[in-house]
This record gives C-alpha cells, structure tokens and sequence, in this order.
C-alpha cells in the first residue's frame, strides 16, 4: 500500500487521524491527567489536544517494532500472520517493543515467541518507517541474527515460519517495512549490519 492509499484507508476503530493525515488510535479527547476535556491548540508548528485546566499537551508518538533477518542458506526466515490485520500473510519475526523495553531485548523475545528459536544478534541491518498498518504509523527496528538453539516451530502471533529463498519470497508480504526490508535484502543479501550499542542496563 502506498503512502497515499494509507493516508485514504479506513481509520482502525474510529481512530482519530493526526494532522500528519495518518490515524492516530491514541489521539485523546480528554486530559489523561485530570479528565478535563481538551481543547485544540496550534504548538511547535502541529494542532495538539491541549488541556484548559492544568496544562497537559498531548504528543503523537510513533509506534517502534523490532523484527529479525534471520538468513541460513542464502535463505530467509518469515513467518506467517495468524491474526488481522493481514491475516495469512507473511513477514518477517517481528513485534512491537514494549514501554521500558530495550528495541534489541524485544527482537530475541520475539524470535522464541513466534518461531521457538534462540537467537544472537548480529547488529542492526536496517531502520525502516511504515504508515501502513491499521493499529499505528510505525518505525522498524530490523536486526541481523542467526539460531543458536531451538528448532523452528510456528508460534503466538504465526501460524506458520519457513525459509524462503530470495527469488522465492511469497507474493502478499505484510506491511510497507518489511517488503522494504525485504526488497534490499534481495538486492544486498551480504550489507553488513551496524554493530550493536550494548546493554543499556550498565
């Protein structure tokens, strides 16, 4: 889906759009401090739910996945969605990272969570933006890794995680970020990814 179409696609449960012309699910209608009812206020250059009695602005944030190029074999691992939106389609292990979790701790969750594998990351292959899916504009943390235990098996959000090989890829791929992830990984299966930052607990 283009960027225009997704701009022109149906709001997800009545969601809200931002000025950015994308919807927005979490855009407030009253102030999640007091419960005051917000009133529209231009701030740094975009109209904003402001609250009239204590001050509270709200700021749409952008939704952050974290997903995983997993290659053996010249092949690519991708897993197969069991729930809408884009039921049956395929993507890469991917999910969104949780609030106060680090985006490289939520790509090894991920990978057990839906295709049974541990898994080391090899560094971050590519950092995507897509306006495509329904719940959320969202950003895409992809990370290069590889198994080290396990043994694939389709779980929590898939039913179904195969390797496919580059001129093998299935046709309906989930979500503007994960093609694009796909499509240069097509074209430059050997980039080498950018070295990890390292714990942010030390």
């Amino acid at each position: 889906m283009s960027d225009e179409a997704a701009k022109a696609a149906p709001d997800w449960v009545g969601a809200q759009r931002d000025p950015s012309g994308y919807p927005d699910p979490n855009r407030p209608g009253h102030c999640v401090r007091c419960g005051t009812q917000t009133v529209d206020l231009d701030r740094g250059g975009r109209v904003r739910p402001r609250c009239p009695a204590c001050g509270w602005v709200y700021y749409a944030k952008n939704a952050l996945g974290a997903a995983l190029l997993i290659v053996e074999d010249g092949k690519v691992l991708l897993v197969q969605r069991a729930h809408e939106p884009y039921l049956g389609q395929w993507m890469l292990p991917a999910g969104f990272v949780e609030y106060g979790e680090f985006a490289e701790e939520s790509a090894v969750r991920e990978a057990e969570e839906e295709t049974s594998l541990s898994v080391e990351l090899d560094g971050l292959w590519g950092f995507y933006f897509g306006t495509d899916d329904p719940r959320n504009v969202a950003h895409l943390a992809v990370y290069a890794a590889h198994q080290v235990g396990g043994t694939l098996q389709a779980g929590d959000d898939a039913m179904d995680a195969r390797f496919f090989a580059r001129d093998a890829l299935p046709k309906q791929i989930a979500f503007q970020a994960h093609r694009r992830t796909l499509a240069d990984w097509q074209a430059d299966p050997a980039r080498v990814p950018v070295p990890l930052s390292g714990s942010p607990r030390r």
